[in-house]
């Protein structure tokens, strides 16, 4: 542990605009990532400009239904409050945000690190499940950035958490009040079904060795179990897709169309997002539920994300603790390997993302 120094909390998450006319250089960020679309710089650059700006009015509609802007960058903070407060009592903790794709970037937070004086960091992603499109993407950024800044402080990263005691704890609560809502609807008897969503990638993303899926499995099965319920109907899937190119799947929209043709009461969870943004407040709360009115689903209860839930939190916390605690690897549980050999893309994987 290391009580008594300065320790800095990063808290990787990917951002949203601000305000309409943030949308399009938002959405460039985005698409100019190479993780995100695998072009070699000078031609990701055009082809980043000309998405942006054909997706712009579309994406302008979908935040107009959250007042003009993301609350994500909002949520975050509080999350960032509630985790200062948690490790009151190691010592001195500040926790700061690092968003990829727009305000505060990588490079802010890294000035304000070192303007603080931190002896410590430990690099905390907002995305529970690793991704070579998430943290690994933010990772890189944040090394860019530290360079840039001067910034030379032991530094530890938590790659994942999939089956964090505290995450866990903390769906399976809301999950458990999503089924005594949906119980209230509908026939007496009829078992309601869980879908868990999760932002979907695309199938060669995957088939590239990205532990994602796996791990929004093992996030899954780790709540079934603490629920306790082996008999529940439950399915993981996937939403947001986007373009031409074949998909992880089922699709979330493919679910909520088989609930209705057998009419099945869903209570749909997310399962990846760990704050409200708009692929909840928006595609969750608004496109899919009429899709499922469409489709004659009985009752459609939407679960919110672990925001600052005291499990949540409090499971963050002592991801921190096992940072500080174990040096600097980069793997929770001492630094052994929970992906399957089969991805290699996992950062401690040999050929994985470079450390």
């Amino acid at each position: 542990m290391a009580e008594g120094k300065r320790i800095a909390v990063v808290l990787f998450n990917l951002g949203g605009p601000d305000k309409p006319e943030s949308i399009q250089p938002f959405l460039f960020n985005l698409f100019n990532d190479g993780a995100i679309i695998a072009l070699p710089a000078l031609l990701r650059w055009p082809a980043a400009k000309l998405i942006s700006r054909r997706r712009a009015p579309v994406a302008r509609e979908i935040y107009r239904k959250m007042g003009g802007g993301s609350p994500l960058l909002a949520n975050t903070e509080a999350q960032a409050q509630a985790l200062e407060a948690a490790l009151r009592d190691i010592g001195s903790v500040k926790a700061f945000i690092a968003m990829r794709y727009w305000a505060p970037f990588s490079d802010e937070a890294a000035a304000a690190v070192r303007s603080w004086d931190a002896e410590r960091i430990v690099l905390l992603p907002l995305y529970p499940q690793f991704s070579t499109t998430t943290t690994a993407s933010s990772w890189r950024a944040w090394r860019q950035a530290a360079a840039r800044a001067k910034l030379q402080v032991p530094t530890t990263l938590v790659c994942c958490y999939p089956r964090q005691a505290g995450l866990v704890k903390a769906v399976a609560e809301l999950v458990s009040a999503g089924l005594a809502q949906a119980g209230q609807v509908g026939k007496a008897g009829a078992r309601p079904r869980v879908l868990f969503s999760a932002h979907g990638l695309p199938q060669t993303i995957v088939a590239g060795g990205d532990p994602y899926q796996w791990q929004v499995e093992q996030t899954c099965a780790a709540v079934i179990e603490a629920l306790g319920r082996p008999d529940l109907d439950w399915q993981v899937c996937y939403q947001s897709r986007v373009g031409p190119l074949q998909w992880i799947g089922p699709l979330t929209e493919k679910e909520i169309e088989r609930a209705g043709r057998e009419r099945v009461r869903l209570v749909v969870v997310p399962i990846a997002f760990v704050s409200e943004h708009s692929e909840t407040l928006v595609e969750l709360d608004i496109e899919y539920e009429a899709l499922a009115r469409r489709v004659g689903v009985p009752a459609y209860v939407r679960v919110p994300t672990v925001s600052i839930s005291r499990p949540f939190i409090a499971g963050l916390a002592a991801l921190v603790r096992e940072a500080l605690a174990g040096g600097h690897g980069i793997c929770p549980g001492g630094g052994t390997r929970l992906c399957p050999a089969a991805w290699g893309k996992c950062p401690m994987a040999a050929g994985g993302p470079e450390p």
